[in-house]
């Protein structure tokens, strides 16, 4: 069967900007932490903001690519919800309990919008599996929708803790789904375009965090190795994303590919914010080499799940991931051990590259003996 590739259309584009700001907006959160317990705490807020953007991210990206026709009625939904983004990435600043009703109640608004535009298909769609599907997501968001709404009315320990599992819901849901999902298979490369496109536009904006160290004052070996750590990292996502994997697959739900895809941007950030602060004195460097190898260990785990959609014959093999493992144990002791700006950029360095041309000669050698 013929996969035929769909536009990614300029207001998808457009779309994408504000969800960038919003992500640098959440990784301030982060920004901050001076201990091991901060760094905990600030985590959590951290991951669970991350998810309800991503989240929001995902379910537009996937209506879009089942239903978008890039129509004045679309436009208007996309404007509408960047409006409410660009809010709620300016709403979480001092502490929880001032931020955190405005942003449940525009985080409500925003699954609203979702749920309107899955409705619309519900009520016209001709086709079973396209009713089937506006059935479910309007089950899965309106019961999100349920519990952030309500939760307003509680004390703020119980409302965090009912917004939360509305969140968790919303998340986890689709994917117990994937069978009907594939009865409207989503369009592959579609999907794929995507999410190689924030993922990229994520590492952009690593690359203006780690700008600093490109001045006339700062640039020095450091500043090179820090800019090849992000390029190595960049390297190993296009390798796999871009050349190894298939992209002309059909009856496909893209619900691995979806969730891959959060443990890879929530790696880029945590590497984002390590990598903005491993030179400042203020930023406990524990906490950077802790924030650094959990990044390092998600992104890698990502790119190992990709694999599931490779070509014929570019499976990895399972010393890939051994070398993986042995290298983010390795990286990270030695960066403990050593505990200054110089041995973790140096450690962490040798890290990536050592994996980003491990990765790619070990599945570049498989296709070149596959195609002779």
């Amino acid at each position: 069967m013929q996969v035929m590739h769909k536009k990614v259309e300029l207001t998808e584009l457009f779309y994408d900007l504000v969800f960038v700001y919003a992500i640098s907006q959440i990784t301030k959160i982060l920004h901050h932490t001076e201990n091991e317990q901060h760094l905990l705490e600030n985590f959590v807020v951290f991951a669970i903001v991350l998810v309800v953007f991503l989240n929001t991210w995902m379910i537009q990206t996937v209506y879009t690519n089942r239903y978008g026709k890039n129509t004045l009625r679309d436009i208007l939904f996309f404007m509408l919800d960047m409006a409410i983004v660009l809010f709620m990435s300016n709403s979480f600043t001092g502490p929880l309990a001032n931020w955190f009703y405005p942003f449940t109640f525009a985080t409500g608004a925003l699954t609203l919008t979702l749920w309107l535009q899955y409705l619309l298909v519900y009520l016209t769609a001709k086709d079973p599996n396209d009713r089937q599907i506006g059935k479910l997501y309007l089950w899965i968001l309106g019961l999100k929708a349920a519990f952030l709404f309500s939760s307003l009315f509680f004390s703020l320990n119980l409302a965090i803790i009912w917004a939360l599992l509305g969140t968790l819901l919303g998340w986890i849901m689709p994917s117990f789904f994937t069978k009907a999902m594939r009865q409207r298979p989503i369009n592959f490369p579609h999907l794929l375009e995507r999410l190689t496109l924030i993922t990229i536009i994520v590492f952009g904006e690593t690359l203006v965090d780690i700008a600093p160290y490109f001045t006339v004052k700062t640039l020095d070996l450091w500043s090179v190795l820090i800019f090849a750590i992000v390029s190595a990292l960049f390297m190993t996502y296009i390798a796999q994303f871009d050349h190894y994997i298939e992209e002309k697959r059909h009856a496909e739900s893209g619900v691995l590919l979806i969730y891959l895809h959060y443990l890879i941007l929530f790696g880029l950030s945590l590497i984002t914010v390590a990598l903005s602060f491993i030179h400042e004195e203020h930023f406990a460097k524990s906490v950077a080499i802790t924030c650094l190898y959990i990044g390092l260990g998600l992104f890698y785990l990502g790119i190992l799940c990709g694999s599931r959609y490779n070509k014929t014959g570019l499976s990895p093999t399972k010393n890939l991931a051994f070398v993986f493992v042995v290298s983010l144990g390795l990286g990270a002791s030695l960066s403990y051990w050593m505990a200054s700006f110089s041995g973790i950029v140096g450690a962490t360095f040798g890290v990536t590259l050592a994996n980003a041309l491990n990765y790619i000669w070990n599945l570049w050698k498989k296709q070149n003996v596959g195609e002779q």
